[in-house]
C-alpha cells in the first residue's frame, strides 16, 4: 500500500497490484467467453492437457493460471496478449477476492474483539479468557459460539473498490483502499460493470491547479 494525492489535494490510500502478462488460450463463441492464462511462479509439473493448451498457444511451461473472461472487448486470437486497457479503466468498480493473512491460533480478544476481564477483585490470570460459555438450558455449548481458534487464512471478498489508475508500462493496477491478503499473494479482480466519478490522481510535479510547478 501507499498514498497519493488527487487533483483536489486530498490524500487517497492506494493498493498497487501487479498484473502479470496474460494471453488467450481458448475461445468459446457459444459461451461468449475466452480462456486467459496468466504467468506466475513456475509450476513443477503440468499434466498433458495443460501442456497441450500452452503448446498450442506458443507459451512456455511456467504459464499455468487459467481464467475464463467475457469475450467482449478482448482479443479473439489464440496466443494474443490481453492488455490491461482491455479489461480495466480508471473509474471502474471492481470486486476483489483474496486469501486473508493467516494468524494461527488466536484467542477471543484478537479473533473476535472481546474485552478483557477486570484485573482486580481477586482474579489472577484470567483477564484474556472468554468467560462463561454455556447455559443451564440446553446444557451444552451452542453451535457457532465465539471461541479461540484458527484465525485468518480464509477467502475474503470486498465489493465496490475503485480503479484509480492503470500503468501499462509496469503492468500495474491502482486500487483505492485496502484489500485482503499478504504481499505476493494472488488477488482476483472482477469488473462489476459499474463506474464511479472520482478526482484523478495528481501527477508528480503538478500544483494544486493541475499546472506544472516552476523551479
Amino acid at each position: 500500500m501507499m498514498q497519493a494525492f488527487d487533483k483536489e489535494g486530498l490524500v487517497v490510500p492506494i493498493t498497487v497490484l501487479f498484473a502479470p502478462p496474460s494471453y488467450v488460450t481458448g475461445i468459446y463463441p457459444q459461451l461468449k467467453q475466452v480462456q486467459v492464462v496468466s504467468s506466475g511462479a513456475e509450476k513443477r509439473k503440468l499434466n498433458k492437457a495443460l501442456a497441450g493448451i500452452l503448446r498450442k498457444a506458443g507459451l512456455k511451461h511456467n504459464w499455468f493460471r487459467f481464467k475464463n473472461l467475457p469475450a467482449s472487448e478482448l482479443p479473439q486470437k489464440i496466443g494474443e496478449e490481453v492488455k490491461l486497457s482491455d479489461v480495466f479503466q480508471p473509474g471502474q468498480l471492481v470486486k476483489v477476492r483474496s486469501i486473508s493473512k493467516g494468524r494461527g491460533f488466536a484467542g477471543v480478544i484478537k479473533r473476535w474483539g472481546f474485552h478483557s476481564q477486570p484485573k482486580t477483585h481477586g482474579q489472577s490470570d484470567r483477564e484474556r479468557a472468554p468467560g462463561s460459555i454455556g447455559a443451564q438450558t440446553p446444557g451444552r455449548v451452542i453451535k457457532g459460539k465465539k471461541m479461540p481458534g484458527h484465525y485468518g487464512h480464509q477467502q475474503i471478498t470486498v465489493d465496490n473498490l475503485l480503479v484509480v489508475k492503470t500503468n501499462a508500462e509496469n503492468n500495474e493496477v491502482w486500487i483505492r483502499g485496502a484489500i485482503p491478503g499478504h504481499y505476493n499473494s494472488w488477488v482476483y479482480l472482477e469488473v462489476t460493470g459499474r463506474k464511479q466519478e472520482f478526482a484523478p490522481l495528481a501527477e508528480a510535479g503538478e500544483d494544486d491547479n493541475g499546472g506544472k510547478k516552476e523551479n
